[in-house]
């Protein structure tokens, strides 16, 4: 365990859990300390895990004892904690998005290349077995020459839900920014980066109810569009339609799907690591469902940072802050888009992610 890669987490909300499951117990990280606003949440965190600090946010980014600084704060507070990370000569791994707007995300690419440290970002759901088929199938040609793309995400909104939803609906919230990456990610894995945007957007309603916890029935103000929809046009030439909205009650479209001369394929959920994949082909009469045949199976939150802590210089982290910087950018700009009301050619670019080949659980764990 001595030279097992040293993460420190901050941030201990209800994300928190599923990365902990996921990262402890396993031999190549170690958990080394944690640290939240709430202090008595990190000591209580800290009393489960032997051998973890409980920290301060500040005594945690300048600890020795951390090489990584897991970031799973509320998306203001993003590009706050990756700099503090950085200056401290320290990797970040956040979670999605990268930063709440684009100005800081440059921002922090820029100090992590100066002060030589890596960064990372979710999703990592896009390298499990899910979107990792559906890509491999599309590199073989099985829809033929990819034309065209949709992507439908749909729900009421996560206050339904979620007993402090206040952030979903302020700068770095909304549809687009909380669900966006997961699409925009794959789309990214499936066709390649965006070149272009147009977008359309809507805020309909200027509060929302809590659902549940010791809030419910509290209304929050919405600060954000709720429902955005927009046109990508990726590099290679192919064009996506995107919907992302907390203003519908549900959808029966996939949530993504792959149009191609010869073919039409279904994505699963790229919330999800894995589910269907199912392929039309042009002539047949019925859906085959493809078998798993490649990313990580059986993946859990986590997997994009230990993808990130096996990199280790020597190949670009699949969960990469690039692709976590174009994604953000072709967010921004179909928020801009839609304000400004023309399309926006885009100022990023990345090279798709490596794929990751079928790789038991016993292997990635």
């Amino acid at each position: 365990m001595g030279d097992a890669h040293r993460i420190g987490v901050i941030g201990l909300g209800v994300i928190s859990r599923a990365y902990l499951d996921t990262l402890v117990g396993r031999s190549a990280v170690r958990i080394t300390a944690v640290a939240d606003l709430d202090a008595s949440r990190s000591a209580a965190v800290a009393a489960e895990l032997p051998g973890v600090q409980a920290l301060s946010v500040v005594g945690l980014l300048a600890s020795p004892d951390v090489d990584t600084v897991l970031n799973l704060t509320v998306p203001a507070a993003h590009a706050e904690i990756a700099l503090g990370a950085i200056g401290h000569g320290k990797n970040v791994y956040g979670e999605k998005p990268l930063t709440a707007e684009l100005t800081a995300a440059r921002a922090v690419l820029e100090a992590a290349e100066k002060a030589a440290v890596g960064v990372g970002c979710a999703p990592d759901t896009v390298l499990g077995t899910g979107v990792q088929t559906a890509r491999a199938a599309v590199d073989a040609g099985a829809v033929g020459r990819p034309l065209f793309a949709s992507a439908a995400m749909v729900t009421p909104g996560h206050e339904r839900w979620h007993p402090h939803p206040d952030f979903y609906y302020t700068a770095g919230g909304g549809p687009l920014l909380d669900m966006g990456p997961y699409y925009l990610s794959s789309l990214v894995h499936l066709l390649g980066p965006v070149r272009a945007v147009t977008g359309a957007s809507s805020r309909l309603r200027t509060e929302r109810v809590i659902g549940s916890g010791p809030r419910a029935g509290e209304r929050i103000p919405v600060e954000v569009d709720s429902h955005v929809s927009g046109i990508l046009e990726h590099e290679g030439g192919a064009l996506t339609t995107i919907t992302t909205s907390f203003d519908g009650v549900t959808t029966t479209a996939a949530p993504i799907e792959v149009h191609g001369e010869t073919g039409t394929l279904t994505v699963p959920d790229p919330n999800h690591f894995d589910g269907e994949v199912r392929l039309l082909e042009l002539g047949a009469d019925q859906w085959r469902t493809l078998p798993p045949s490649a990313g990580y199976v059986g993946a859990a939150r986590g997997v994009g940072l230990l993808d990130f802590v096996a990199a280790d210089g020597r190949r670009a982290p699949r969960a990469s802050g690039e692709l976590a910087l174009h994604v953000l950018e072709t967010m921004t700009a179909l928020l801009r888009s839609s304000a400004e009301g023309r399309r926006i050619e885009l100022s990023t670019s990345v090279e798709r992610p490596d794929p990751v080949p079928l790789t038991p659980a016993e292997k990635w764990r």
